[in-house]
């Protein structure tokens, strides 16, 4: 969350990361079984707020 705090919501230096819709990204955080991901959200009109939605296994990610 610090990262994306202070550099922005767009990661592209870290390396399970990618951007699932225009303001909607997502990064696998470990790997293996179970797969942890982070989905979070930019909110259009607001100075930089980015939502965490969700934070937990893979197969239950909102996708």
């Amino acid at each position: 969350m610090l990262e994306i705090q202070e550099a922005g919501p767009v990661r592209g230096n870290w390396p399970n990361y990618s951007k699932l819709a225009p303001n909607r990204h997502h990064c696998h955080l470990k790997k293996g079984r179970p797969t942890y991901v982070a989905v979070w959200e930019e909110k259009e009109g607001s100075i930089n707020i980015v939502e965490v939605i969700y934070a937990g296994t893979h197969e239950k990610a909102p996708y």
